[in-house]
């Protein structure tokens, strides 16, 4: 499927997408907002997807939201919103619920919507010259696209309390001490890196990974007892997968496992 906003490319078990909206900062724009659903769906309906490389076209990785969808009619504020997050927050639920990890590529500015996105990804490479700013606060807004549910998962609660409500940018160095971002490399390494990170995950147990991801997410609000079982129950599921016994095999055989993503 074409997109005006996203540019999507699967080869090899990596699903490589791409913001392509350079010439605006790639901000999120009422057809991105829309678009983000149908990739997401697309994503969750291809079984050869077994990671995601999320990147930006162009300076930018994300300026956030597009502010011509307010300044057009500010009265009209509160249907933009609701217009532009039915398909945002309805894409990031089927993103977060992949059985494929995501690693981000983040260049130059992260601001708004696009630090928002960008903490709900497994893995976050950045340039050491990219900067992170939470944006909403200065626009007298409060946020949107889960950031309060991705921040205070990477940053914790007075973190993310602090990182919103205050404004303040992030340096890349900053941002990875506040476990806003998980690995720094030089600008011009950055693209490298992070695909090499995504195609090593590409090679990986996906079902496993599957299980991970869903669990982590209920970490922090799931009953220690009750993650337990959910623990046990994934694990019971994922232990018959074609991977696990490929897993078990390689290390009787003492040799690297070769997994197929079932």
């Amino acid at each position: 499927m074409n997109y005006e906003s996203f540019e999507l490319t699967i080869d090899d078990g990596l699903a490589r997408l791409s913001l392509n909206l350079p010439e605006i900062g790639n901000a999120l724009t009422e057809t991105a907002c829309r678009e983000l659903a149908l990739v997401a769906d697309e994503l969750g309906q291809r079984e050869n997807v077994r990671s995601v490389l999320l990147s930006a076209k162009g300076k930018n990785f994300c300026v956030g939201g597009d502010l011509s969808m307010f300044s057009q009619d500010i009265d009209q504020a509160t249907a933009a919103v609701l217009r532009g997050t039915s398909g945002l927050h309805m894409g990031l639920a089927r993103l977060r619920r992949l059985n494929a990890p995501i690693v981000a590529c983040v260049q130059g500015a992260a601001a708004g919507g696009g630090v928002a996105l960008l903490s709900h990804c497994d893995f976050v490479v950045a340039g050491q010259s990219t900067v992170f700013c939470p944006a909403y606060i200065q626009l007298g807004f409060s946020c949107d696209m889960g950031a309060t549910t991705g921040l205070v998962g990477r940053m914790g609660l007075p973190g993310a309390r602090r990182f919103l409500m205050l404004g303040e940018a992030l340096t890349a160095k900053d941002a990875l001490a506040a476990g806003l971002v998980d690995e720094l490399c030089d600008d011009d390494d950055l693209a490298d890196r992070a695909e090499a990170l995504a195609i090593k995950l590409s090679r990986g147990p996906t079902q496993a990974y599957a299980a991970l991801r869903q669990l982590l997410t209920a970490a922090a609000y799931t009953p220690f007892e009750t993650q337990l079982e959910d623990e046990a129950q994934a694990l019971r599921v994922v232990a018959a997968s074609a991977d696990a016994k490929e897993g078990i095999r390689a290390f009787m055989e003492k040799r690297p496992p070769e997994f197929g993503g079932h």
